[in-house]
Parts: C-alpha cells; sequence; structure tokens
C-alpha cells in the first residue's frame, strides 16, 4: 500500500495518480488558481496591480470552485448552469492575463504558461458545454 503525506491529502490529491492529475480537472483548476496566486504576489505594487491582481485571483479561483460544484450539481440544468460560470471565469482569466503580459507588469515568460493554461481550460470547457447542450 502506497503511504500517503498529509501535503497529499490536504491538498486533495489522495488516491491519484501522476497521470491521472493532468486529466483530473478538479486537480488542475485547483493548480491553476494557486498558479494565478503565486502569479499575483509577483505583480507590481501599484495601483494598476492592485486591480488587475484582485480580479484575476477572482477569477482564477472561482474557475475550481464553480468546476466542483458544478460536479456535484443535482440536474443537468444546474450542471449546464454551473460549466457557463466555470467557461466565462476561465476566459477571464485569460484575458486579465493578457492584459498582464501587454501592459508589460510582469515578464511574458513569468505569465505565458499561466495564460496558454487559461486558454486550454477555456477551450475544454467550452466543449463541454457545448457536449452538455447536445445532450
Amino acid at each position: 500500500m502506497q503511504t500517503v503525506s498529509r501535503e497529499e491529502v490536504n491538498a486533495g490529491l489522495l488516491y491519484i495518480g501522476e497521470a491521472e492529475k493532468a486529466w483530473d480537472l478538479k486537480v488542475r483548476t485547483r493548480r491553476f488558481a494557486l498558479d494565478c496566486i503565486a502569479l499575483v504576489a509577483d505583480l507590481p505594487k501599484s495601483k494598476t496591480g492592485h486591480v488587475i491582481g484582485h480580479q484575476l485571483l477572482r477569477s482564477s479561483t472561482s474557475v475550481g470552485a464553480n468546476y466542483r460544484a458544478a460536479s456535484l450539481a443535482q440536474s443537468k440544468a444546474a450542471f449546464r448552469a454551473k460549466l457557463s460560470i466555470v467557461l466565462e471565469e476561465a476566459d477571464e482569466c485569460a484575458y486579465w492575463l493578457d492584459l498582464i503580459i501587454e501592459a508589460a507588469l510582469l515578464d511574458r515568460e513569468r505569465v505565458i504558461d499561466i495564460y496558454l493554461e487559461a486558454q486550454e481550460l477555456t477551450k475544454i470547457f467550452a466543449a463541454a458545454r457545448k457536449k452538455t447542450e447536445q445532450r
């Protein structure tokens, strides 16, 4: 039997193997939020950095929270509604990250991987929403 550290349990990664982590959207959206939190900590301590950072924190943490809520939805309609929120928030993250790059608030290399992840999550949730609408 594999031993599990307290950190893994606290991180919600219990029983998720390495291969599964990349595909588990609960884990992936949580990692995305944590990456955005770290990025916001590096933003300039200016009014612009504060405003954009606040918006990015709000939207990035909402992606995972609403995805978790969608996975517990009690009806197909509730699932679709939550999934729509997840999609909107993921796309909003891409917008704020794009602004950070374009305004040169941080080095492009510091932001680009997180930006690409926001775009990929947006595509995943757009496809998932479309699929649920076809059912």
